[in-house]
């Protein structure tokens, strides 16, 4: 982890606006290519041909959107459930600012073999 971009608090929060509207834009495709694939099983050829063409698409809008994340530093963990990590360390230690899609600020982190169920609050300065 240690070629990754390291960020501070403040700078994780500063890219978060951009992260959240990625993300948002991200979960929107998910939603629409999956709802667009189960359609694909009951189209004939030529309907369904036009169908693969937009599904491939979506998969590059969705590509783009992820990079687009992932081009800040972050670590896009899960896209259903909206987490993303930004790495940083605390006391020497590398660890991992945890956010969630809908929280309101990064307020916790976890170590990096701990994972989302090892979220612990950040102490306020």
């Amino acid at each position: 982890m240690s070629s990754r971009k390291h960020f501070t608090l403040a700078e994780a929060r500063r890219v978060l606006p951009i992260v959240t509207e990625e993300l948002i834009r991200l979960q929107k495709l998910q939603k629409e290519f999956h709802q667009k694939l189960l359609l694909l099983r009951t189209l004939n050829a030529d309907e369904r041909f036009k169908l693969e063409c937009n599904l491939e698409f979506l998969n590059i809008q969705a590509k783009l959107h992820a990079r687009n994340i992932t081009s800040q530093g972050a670590l896009l963990k899960d896209v259903d459930l909206g987490l993303v990590d930004f790495p940083s360390s605390l006391d020497g230690e590398e660890i991992l600012l945890c956010w969630k899609l809908g929280e309101k600020d990064i307020e916790y982190y976890h170590g990096l073999q701990e994972g989302f169920r090892g979220r612990k609050k950040i102490k306020p300065d």
